[in-house]
């Protein structure tokens, strides 16, 4: 039987993703759980999404709205709302927990993975973590492999609508296997950096990466 499919076009962004798999780059370990290890330790299911925030809600149109994406790169990257879209279209469905003890399941999601992001940026070997920085002042850290998980992205759509501003639209980050504090709303800023540096609630006494299944929620 022949095979007639295209082949694959030998463009940047696939000669990066294929060397990715030749070294294993971004894998964390992490594997999927049972159903019976679908809720974290310590957290109680809730119907509704609860609104939590520093308190300021900031409203940034999509006109106005500008994604810097720097620091230890090869390509800068300042993307618009229009640019944002331009990218490839990833949907996932996970679950999301909050340090605050609830936790939601099967949310759908619409946006750009944070790989197709990686793939534009090309970190220099040396990038080890990820610095973000919010429109309403809120920062947060996170290794460059949490930020690379497979179902990690930069969404702008729940449940089929766009991303309501009280939850951060019109872009924030989804990590759904850290505590969802980590996933910035409103999300205006991503350095990548050579050394760590922790954010808003983790230099207030929060736990530096925040496993829910460890329940890393505060720092020793």
């Amino acid at each position: 039987m022949t095979d007639d499919s295209e082949p694959a076009p030998d463009t940047k962004l696939t000669r990066t993703k294929e060397g990715w798999a030749r070294e294993g780059r971004f894998l964390t370990g992490r594997t999927s759980r049972p159903e019976t290890e679908r809720l974290p330790p310590g957290q109680h299911l809730v119907k509704n999404w609860p609104v939590l925030d520093l308190g300021l809600t900031p409203d940034v149109s999509t006109d106005r709205w500008r994604l810097t994406i720097n620091g230890a790169v090869e390509e800068p990257q300042i993307w618009d709302f229009a640019k944002f879209l331009m990218q490839p279209r990833s949907e996932e469905t996970t679950d999301i927990h909050c340090v605050t003890t609830w936790s939601r399941y099967d949310n759908r999601w619409g946006g750009v993975a944070t790989r197709e992001l990686l793939a534009v940026v090309q970190p220099k070997s040396d990038a080890a973590f990820v610095a973000l920085s919010s429109y309403d002042g809120y920062s947060t850290n996170l290794s460059i492999e949490d930020f690379a998980a497979e179902d990690a992205m930069l969404v702008h759509e729940w449940e089929g609508r766009p991303l309501d501003r009280e939850h951060g639209g019109p872009v924030r980050l989804m990590v759904p296997h850290l505590y969802f504090w980590k996933s910035a709303k409103w999300l205006k800023a991503i350095e990548f950096r050579t050394k760590d540096q922790p954010g808003f609630w983790e230099v207030r006494g929060y736990h530096n990466r925040g496993d829910p299944w460890a329940e890393e929620r505060y720092s020793d």
